[in-house]
């Protein structure tokens, strides 16, 4: 049987809202980190068999297959084609899905797997509020179908947080707790350099800019967004500008240009779960995965799972009985950010250079994703 290989993961360093990436054209954060991928590893980029890049509310500078345009903007040949995946905040995970099907199928040897997200640009849920001119006022209303089935409920990341907290019972501080974890164990990572393989720069622009020193007594004075509710800001994932990819390659790619694997892809899949919720889905998807390897969540030697907001982990710990010393260890998107296309291969960076630095052997990476969708993918480093 053929493996799929990562070869080498990388992304810049994660811009705020206005911050230090906000001026950068989608399409160059794109071609910025393709070609780190491609200068790193040395490989021919005529011999890149297909460019799957994730990336969400493709409009504007993101439109016209942001793959395609960043591949070309960075020089690379016009033969190569590429491809725009949207599954909500999972795209470049299910980028490298789509990659290492690609490969582990024998119909592709080299695939640059990736995604890019300028949210200071276009914000977030900018399609449909371009949709409004056409008459959606949100994706659903109009649907027969989806009101037969659903009603009249709010669909929203904000709803679903918020219903996680309530059903497994997350109070307040619980969620507060876990946020300043999460600023801590960013600052500390980044003090000690263990991002620094995986960021190449983009000019001056070096270090991510959402850590920050926080506290629980700053967390506890701020407004919930809901009345009654438990979530505030602090508690859920920063607008972010990013960009990330990936190097695929098949055993006659690593072969035939000298590449050296720094893991093997050992499972890929995708679950969904309650649409309402939205975000619960990484927890079926955890469990999936687990099943379809045999491997008990103790032999996953780390976790990535996307923080959109605190009580997505929180829930999946408490079903899973992941031990949290493995989970987000150098901070997650409540301190560094969630650039939304281009999150997934974030999360494989890090996870990967994790692993090394530990001397790990599984890493495990899930996203929560709009409409109640999650990936799952576990690595095997080597």
């Amino acid at each position: 049987m053929t493996e799929a290989y990562i070869v080498d993961a990388v992304r810049t360093p994660i811009g705020k809202k206005n911050g230090g990436l906000s001026g950068v054209h989608p399409a160059d954060l794109g071609a910025h980190v393709i070609k780190a991928v491609v200068e790193r590893t040395g490989i021919d980029p005529a011999g890149v068999d297909d460019v799957v890049f994730g990336c969400v509310d493709a409009i504007g500078g993101q439109a016209g297959n942001i793959a395609r345009t960043a591949w070309l903007a960075a020089g690379y040949p016009e033969e190569v084609p590429g491809v725009t995946v949207d599954r909500q905040c999972g795209s470049s995970q299910q980028a490298v899905h789509f990659g290492a099907q690609a490969i582990l199928s024998g119909t592709a040897d080299l695939i640059v797997a990736g995604g890019v997200q300028n949210m200071s640009q276009i914000p977030i849920a900018s399609a449909m509020v371009v949709g409004q001119q056409y008459g959606f006022d949100t994706p659903f209303g109009g649907s027969t179908g989806w009101a037969e089935r659903y009603g009249d409920q709010e669909v929203s990341q904000f709803h679903g947080a918020e219903l996680i907290a309530d059903k497994w019972d997350i109070s307040r501080e619980a969620l507060e707790r876990w946020a300043l974890q999460s600023h801590e164990r960013a600052r500390t990572a980044i003090a000690e350099g263990r991002f620094d393989r995986e960021i190449v720069p983009v000019g001056d622009f070096t270090t991510d800019e959402g850590p920050r020193e926080t506290s629980l007594e700053k967390m506890a004075a701020l407004k919930t967004l809901t009345d009654g509710g438990r979530l505030t800001a602090a508690v859920a994932s920063q607008i972010s500008d990013g960009a990330s990819a990936v190097l695929l390659a098949s055993p006659e790619a690593v072969e035939r240009y000298g590449l050296t694997p720094r893991a093997r892809i050992h499972h890929l899949s995708a679950r969904g779960a309650d649409p309402i919720f939205m975000l619960s889905a990484p927890i079926p998807a955890t469990r999936y995965a687990l099943e379809k390897t045999g491997l008990s969540i103790d032999d996953i030697d780390l976790v990535e799972i996307n923080e959109a907001f605190a009580p997505v982990v929180l829930a999946w710990l408490a079903e899973t009985g992941a031990d949290p010393a493995k989970v987000n260890v150098n901070g997650g998107a409540i301190a560094l950010g969630h650039p939304l296309g281009a999150t997934g291969t974030k999360l494989m960076a890090t996870l990967l250079n994790e692993l090394e630095r530990t001397g790990g052997r599984y890493g495990l990476q899930t996203i929560c994703e709009g409409g109640g969708t999650a990936n799952a993918t576990i690595i095997e480093r080597l």
